[in-house]
């Protein structure tokens, strides 16, 4: 394991081998998992230097971590990186630098996001996620497995817009949110939808492109009718 020595960990814990660069805080309670990286450089401080955990060290601003946090195994979290309290990754986790996660805020296995993203509380981030740069996520959003969202619209161009996620929101599994649209607070993407127009607040769009189909009431109610149906699948 390597701890740097400007690092503060008190009361955090350790899995086993991990590597905390630079002035990396980590709060009281804290678990780190195997094999990951906290604090690590930017490109451009690496590029042409020395590759060495001592150099990455002496050049990494480091990351801040919360209280009650679990970092699973072979995640690499950059550095100016600010994670909240209670947040939780899964494996091979990926968080570039400059992001911001809220509190409470869950991010699955190999999921991507990918520098300069605010993420809000309490959002549950399925596993395979990509979130690109100068995306906006809300408070208590869903994003389902594999959700992609992107930041160009003309790949590759020189003109990087967001994607902006009201709160509430629930994105649903592959489907693909193109860059610069909005997505309404407590709005619907159904699953492998492709959204190129903003969704407004409290709609259900699905398709390729998404067109509106019915509204949150909507689909709160027939999700409430099929959670009250008996499962088929044996206990």
């Amino acid at each position: 394991m390597y701890l740097s020595k400007k690092a503060s960990i008190e009361g955090a814990l350790f899995e086993g081998e991990a590597v905390i660069l630079g002035p990396t805080v980590i709060g009281r309670g804290s678990i780190v998992g195997f094999y990951s990286v906290i604090g690590y450089p930017t490109l451009s401080k690496v590029r042409g230097s020395r590759a060495s955990v001592e150099t990455y060290d002496e050049v990494s601003e480091g990351a801040r971590i919360g209280e009650d946090c679990f970092v699973r195994s072979n995640s690499v979290v950059y550095e100016r990186v600010i994670i909240g309290n209670r947040v939780q990754t899964g494996h091979f986790v990926l968080i570039r630098e400059e992001s911001q996660v809220g509190d409470g805020t869950l991010i699955g296995t190999n999921s991507l996001i990918d520098g300069r993203v605010r993420i809000g509380s309490e959002v549950s981030i399925q596993s395979g996620v990509y979130i690109p740069p100068m995306s906006v996520v809300g408070d208590r959003v869903f994003l389902a497995p594999f959700v992609v969202i992107t930041n160009d619209k003309y790949p590759p161009s020189r003109r990087l817009l967001g994607v902006v996620i009201g709160d509430d929101a629930v994105i649903g599994a592959n489907s693909v949110l193109v860059s610069g649209v909005r997505i309404g607070e407590a709005a619907v993407v159904a699953a492998g939808a492709v959204v190129t127009k903003d969704v407004p607040p409290g709609r259900v769009v699905m398709g390729a492109p998404a067109r509106v189909v019915g509204t949150r009431d909507e689909y709160e109610r027939k999700k409430k009718e099929y959670e009250g149906q008996t499962s088929s699948i044996p206990p």
